[in-house]
This record gives C-alpha cells, structure tokens and sequence, in this order.
C-alpha cells in the first residue's frame, strides 16, 4: 500500500496499547490476544502503521477456514466441487482507529486481505467474514460481500471476483 500507511504483521515493535477503534473487545484483542493467537498459528494479524507516527492506525486478522457448501448460495454452490465443505480465508477482525477513522482505511485493510487470500498459495475459494452487527453488514455488502443463504450477517466474497478487480 502505497501513501500514508503500511500494512505489515504484528509484532513486538508495535505498540498496541494507545490503540482504540471504539469497540472494547477489538481494542483488547490487539492489545492481549492478537500475538498469542500468531504464536499458536491460529490466525495472523496484519497492521496498518501511519508512516509518520508509528501509530496502528488499524488491524485485521486472517486464518484458515471451511465453510460448509449448504450455506452458500445455489447459484455460487453449484459452480464448486461437491465436497460437504469448502476451504476459506476467514477475516476475523477488522478495525480502525478512532483517530484514523473516515479515510477510507478499513476499505483498504479488506482491499489487503483479500490480496493475501488470493496470494497465500493455498487453495482458498473465497474470503468470508462475520459481520458483527448491521452497521458492518452494510460495510461488507458495500464492497461486494454476499450473504450466506443461512445468516445473514455471515458473507463470502468469491476469490474470482477479487481477482476480476484487481
């Protein structure tokens, strides 16, 4: 990413603790649990860094997932193998700084993610997200996320339409 920001892992150089997006348990996840989870390998946490300050201007997490294909659309399901589930990048937080809010940076943290889904060099179909609440529902059907056909505010974006858009 190019400007203002870089988005690299998380690690000891960072300093978590001045970081608040506004919502209590993404603010702890990154301060407490974030390098456990890494150190175990169950996900990885990127950080946008403001190049001026040093500041974490905002995070994401990605681990490896399966989705079971019933919960994908008919229309989506019938173009894949018929294995009962289906192998995914699961994006499990994403978050902004309350003082680096309104810059598009979450637009450009899922933009990230999606890139590393597609380049991981594994087999992955799609990245898929679980909206915390409607707010973020909207955040994601913005950028083209589809509903699961079994929660709504489960979505899966097709790593073919990630590709079609790069």
């Amino acid at each position: 990413m190019t400007g203002r920001f870089r988005i690299e892992v998380l690690g000891a150089e960072h300093d978590r603790a001045g970081f608040a997006c506004g919502s209590d348990p993404l603010d702890r996840y990154v301060r407490e649990q974030a390098t456990q989870d890494q150190r175990r390998r169950t996900s990885v946490c990127y950080v946008a860094v403001d190049e001026q300050s040093g500041a974490i201007a905002g995070y994401y997490t990605l681990a490896a997932s399966s989705i079971p294909l019933t919960d994908l659309d008919a229309p989506i399901a019938k173009k894949l193998p018929r294995y009962p589930s289906v192998p995914v990048a699961r994006l499990g937080r994403l978050a902004v700084s309350l003082a680096f809010q309104g810059r598009q940076l979450g637009a450009a943290l899922l933009w990230d993610a999606g890139q590393r889904a597609m380049q991981s060099g594994m087999g992955v179909f799609a990245l898929v997200v679980d909206a915390k609440d409607e707010v973020a529902a909207r955040f994601y059907r913005h950028h083209g996320f589809i509903p699961f056909s079994s929660n709504p505010l489960s979505f899966v974006l097709p790593i073919a339409t990630l590709a079609k858009k790069s």
